[in-house]
């Protein structure tokens, strides 16, 4: 796609294209959320100390790591034949990465996971928003089951399909990464500036390269089909165990998909948070492992396809306080036609399309208001139905400047349900 970011694209030589013309069909891993406000000076760092520590090896480890990732050049194509109907960037410096989780069982990796059909649907997709100086990171899930237009789109071989009205997830399943971020422009009015894709095996990887990620369970888990046997508190997952953990649905919670989606945002903070950790970016031993394992699992837009298009991109994210890091679900309630499908809840999902537009703030409370003037968003006791009202605030006073806000200019931010991570589950 088109980098309006102005990162530099992937040198010559570097990953090709995935197919013809459907974008990214995933092979990979990497999210984002902080702890210490280090992450993007720590990997600056940590990619120095890893090629010193090589010494005269160290260019080609540099090398290496730089050629693992996939550059999806067939989803630049196909969306810079839509380019006209794409939506404008509205604030200069905001960005916004669409991260899809793939359900691929193809390739060796991803095998155990079931039978390889051929096609793949976003098993996960995110929408983290950038605000303009970096001020905040905004992650919003995008439910699969949600039901949306989905425009004609370039199969794999080439055919293309018909506009059709369909499930989330029937995007990529036809036309990859390409259809995904048109299908989200139409539906949020947002411009995608960059897009990462990560499958079964590049997620558990990731896991595995920073020796498990620390969760905490408010109760036992007990999943045969997830072959998931856990107690209760704090407990470290492996790999194989954070991808039952995260994608079990019926056994899990109250088996919802909103309930499944919190818990990929909390187990996803948590992951990036163990990455920023001292003792992983500052030692050559165990970072080059990770570097490895993120690298060699991410499939993204060209302008991201490189280390040094990585760090552009994440350099700034540093001085992001842990508590303006936010995870919420979009506003979505049952289908009206079908109990087993999503709807978005309006006007509270157009609401925070525009402020994320906008680079506005928003606020997140994993409780209702006191108040009441906000209702909590995607809540199982109210099936996933909203009374927010923006436009009577409910959210905390933003304090001070926000992106996109009239210098001097203090307004209430509409709350939504969600979380920061800067909270602690077990607290």
């Amino acid at each position: 796609m088109t980098d309006t970011a102005g990162v530099p694209t992937a040198p010559p030589g570097g990953s090709g294209g995935v197919g013809p013309g459907v974008g990214a069909s995933a092979t990979g891993g990497g999210l984002r959320r902080r702890r210490r406000r280090r992450w993007a000076q720590g990997v600056g760092i940590g990619l120095v100390v890893v090629v010193l520590a090589a010494g005269g090896a160290g260019w080609a480890v540099y090398a290496k790591l730089d050629g693992n990732i996939t550059s999806d050049n067939a989803a630049a194509a196909e969306l810079a034949r839509y380019e006209k109907e794409r939506p404008t960037s509205l604030v200069r410096g905001a960005r916004n990465i669409l991260v899809i989780g793939s359900d691929s069982r193809s390739g060796n990796g991803n095998r155990p996971y079931g039978r390889d059909s051929g096609t793949e649907r976003s098993d996960t997709t995110i929408l983290l928003h950038l605000a303009a100086g970096r001020g905040s990171a905004t992650a919003v899930s995008l439910p699969r089951d949600l039901m949306v237009d989905v425009p004609g789109c370039r199969r794999r071989d080439g055919s293309r399909t018909e506009p059709m009205f369909a499930m989330f997830n029937y995007a990529f399943q036809v036309g990859g990464s390409a259809c995904t971020i048109r299908t989200v422009e139409r539906l949020t009015d947002i411009r995608i500036d960059h897009h990462v894709v990560v499958d079964f095996h590049g997620f558990k990887d990731m896991v595995d390269a920073v020796d498990g990620v620390e969760v905490c369970l408010t109760e036992p888990i007990h999943d045969k089909a997830a072959k998931l046997r856990l107690p209760a508190g704090r407990v470290t997952l492996d790999g194989e165990q954070a991808l039952g953990y995260v994608r079990a649905r019926k056994t899990l919670g109250n088996g919802s998909d909103t309930d499944r989606m919190d818990r990929q945002q909390r187990f996803l903070g948590a992951l990036v948070n163990k990455v920023q950790s001292d003792d992983v970016l500052l030692n050559p031993v165990k970072l080059y492992p990770v570097l490895d394992a993120a690298t060699s699992s991410l499939t993204t837009d060209p302008g991201l396809a490189s280390l040094r298009g990585l760090y552009q991109l994440v350099r700034g994210l540093r001085d992001i306080p842990t508590e303006r890091v936010q995870f919420l679900t979009v506003p979505r309630e049952s289908y009206v036609y079908n109990a087993n499908r999503d709807q978005l809840v309006e006007p509270e999902a157009e609401r925070l399309f525009e402020r994320l537009r906008a680079d506005l703030p928003v606020e997140v409370a994993g409780e209702e208001p006191e108040d009441g003037a906000t209702k909590g968003l995607n809540s199982p006791g109210n099936d996933g139905k909203s009374t927010a009202n923006p436009d009577e605030g409910g959210g905390a006073e933003t304090g001070g400047e926000r992106s996109g806000e009239p210098a001097g200019v203090t307004s209430p931010a509409p709350t939504f349900r969600g979380n920061t991570a800067a909270e602690d589950t077990c607290e």
